[in-house]
């Protein structure tokens, strides 16, 4: 096939090109599709992780929370702890760490409660999880008279969505200190977050208006 003059010049500028450059290309060419493929296996492997580990949640949330006896409690927390080991990388685990602590506390369990709330608020995926963990285990730390504890662990908790909850339990906290100036304006800042026609709101109220 004959080339003109101009389609030669490049043809021979490419070659010059190749020469110089060829080999780094075809490295960087075949650097890109590894990178690739072990992306696309890498996405295919923890979808099949967030299955597994989603199929084994809904096992264990179908366990009924009522009557919990210790042996239950105990094979409820080896089921999330199964989670927590092989599906870490889920929001599934931290998840599961919350309802164990539940069957547990209802097992009267605390230690063990507390155990699987301290995880899931510092390895749950979910900050979400990691909030609603802290407000349990500051509920756990208020049952036991762990005052201090119990309101340094609702003081970290940094999400405006759970200032009402917040607010209310350290409100709780000072009146129990008769701490009542810091009690009325916990249960204030709590009123402004809680819904007016919650529960919690109305017994809010009550103990704001029982300070005067």
């Amino acid at each position: 096939m004959a080339y003109d003059l101009e389609e030669q010049e490049q043809l021979d500028e490419f070659r010059a090109w190749w020469n110089k450059n060829g080999k780094l290309a075809t490295r960087l060419v075949i650097a890109a599709l590894v990178i690739y493929g072990g992306w696309q296996g890498y996405q295919t492997w923890m979808n099949s992780k967030a299955t597994a580990a989603s199929n084994a949640y809904q096992t264990l949330v179908s366990t009924s929370l009522l009557e919990v006896d210790s042996k239950k409690a105990d094979s409820i927390l080896a089921e999330a702890q199964t989670l927590e080991k092989d599906y870490s990388m889920t929001p599934y685990a931290g998840r599961a760490a919350l309802f164990a602590a539940r069957a547990l506390h209802e097992a009267k369990q605390t230690d063990k409660a507390e155990a699987q709330l301290q995880w899931a608020m510092k390895e749950s995926k979910e900050p979400a999880v990691q909030h609603m963990a802290a407000i349990e285990m500051a509920g756990l730390q208020i049952e036991r008279n762990a005052l201090d504890e119990a309101k340094k662990t609702l003081v970290a908790i940094n999400d405006t969505g759970f200032d009402g909850l917040k607010n209310a339990m350290l409100g709780d906290i000072y009146l129990s200190k008769k701490q009542e100036k810091e009690a009325k304006a916990a249960y204030q800042d709590a009123l402004k977050s809680l819904d007016p026609e919650g529960k919690l709101f109305y017994l809010t109220q009550q103990k704001l208006d029982a300070l005067g």
